[in-house]
């Protein structure tokens, strides 16, 4: 399949979504859901586009743009951002349709808001600057859901010459993802994302670089990190190259993040070489009592898991009566682990789901059926 030039409805409007992962088949179905659209996939992975017109989220298929993106209403570059820079040098060499609305869904903006001000200032298209702040624990166009972005943040950056009137317009196309946008400044853009989501990955992989270098000492260790390291390190296993491109495009904000974390540390080095009892329970009350204030039920920059605990007793079948519960009421679940389990001892149920929703009906369902469920926040 190197080229389906299915011929799309007349009149009815193009968008063309270039780089077919979670993300950008994402956004394809929610501009489907809301919008009668002809939608062009363009991917250099031909698996991916026969995965994405078997799930039908786009209509036409392609391996290069020159053929999608001429005639579009809106191109969504949805690449790493490295590959979004080589795509808008692309693009912006081609004839476009007048009036076009270019986006991005890059998790920084300040190089790409650069570059688009460079080469579509002569064009009669629009750029503006996108970052969709959701995710999931899936990768892959065939882990596109339409509702991925449901109640999340979208940061929109337009530069200082779009009219409202255009952003508005951009938000029209991207209604059907039921996201809260937001406006922001590029600059401050990276400066939040690098607060609450890029540097918290570095952190993740350092930590994990750590005990992977232990563990060629004491091979226990990874059976022991197998629970609670492995939930807080989660964001380590983010895709690769997506992650160096952005620490590449965000390092001026990041090395001095970084410098200011490496000096956190030596600060509670130093606490513990003194042994200020007062200091380290002081650093540990200050963090609890700010974590403790953030919004528990509300979408943040990081993806979040919508876990649910269901205390059971040992004795055979349990498992199977938790989750007949859950399949009687239609309630699928992501991810289910034991976390403790031993001969009298009650054990728990660690009980993954796609999104609060379903979390919060198999919680009532559960507790009905007279189950001892808790929330960990």
């Amino acid at each position: 399949m190197a080229n389906d030039t299915s011929e799309h409805p007349r009149g009815y409007p193009k968008a063309a979504v270039i780089g077919l992962g979670l993300i950008g088949g994402s956004v394809a179905l929610s501009i489907r859901a809301r919008h009668q659209v002809h939608i062009s996939g363009i991917d250099v992975h031909e698996a991916s586009l026969r995965m994405a017109k078997a799930l039908e989220i786009i209509d036409e298929a392609h391996t290069s743009i020159e053929e999608s993106v001429q005639d579009a209403d809106i191109i969504i570059i949805a690449t790493p951002v490295s590959k979004t820079m080589e795509m808008m040098d692309e693009i912006a060499r081609l004839p476009l349709k007048a009036g076009v609305i270019i986006t991005d869904v890059g998790s920084t903006k300040g190089t790409v808001m650069k570059k688009s001000e460079c080469l579509f200032r002569e064009k009669e298209a629009t750029f503006i600057g996108g970052h969709p702040m959701a995710g999931s624990h899936k990768s892959g166009v065939q882990g596109s859901r339409g509702d991925l972005f449901e109640n999340a943040f979208y940061c929109l950056t337009p530069g200082e010459e779009v009219d409202g009137a255009e952003v508005e317009r951009l938000k029209r196309w991207l209604t059907g993802t039921n996201a809260r946008f937001i406006e922001l400044d590029p600059n401050l853009h990276d400066l939040l994302a690098g607060s609450v989501s890029h540097l918290p990955h570095i952190v993740a992989a350092s930590l994990v670089h750590q005990l992977a270098e232990l563990q060629q000492h004491h091979p226990v260790l990874g059976d022991l990190a197998a629970g609670g390291f492995k939930d807080i390190t989660r964001i380590a296993s983010a895709n690769p190259i997506m992650w160096r491109d952005i620490l590449v495009h965000n390092r001026h904000v990041l090395l001095p993040m970084m410098e200011r974390w490496q000096s956190d540390m030596q600060t509670i080095q130093s606490l513990i070489e003194e042994g200020d009892d007062t200091g380290l329970q002081r650093f540990f009350s200050e963090a609890k009592q700010y974590r403790d204030g953030l919004p528990s039920k509300k979408k943040g920059a990081i993806p979040s898991f919508y876990d649910l605990f269901v205390d059971v007793s040992d004795h055979p079948g349990v498992i199977s009566e938790v989750t007949g519960v859950l399949a009687d009421h239609g309630i699928s679940i992501t991810n289910i682990r034991i976390m403790e389990a031993r001969e009298d001892i009650t054990g728990v149920l660690r009980l993954s789901f796609r999104k609060e929703a379903d979390r919060q009906k198999g919680m009532d369902c559960l507790e009905a059926e007279q189950f001892s469920v808790y929330i960990s926040e």
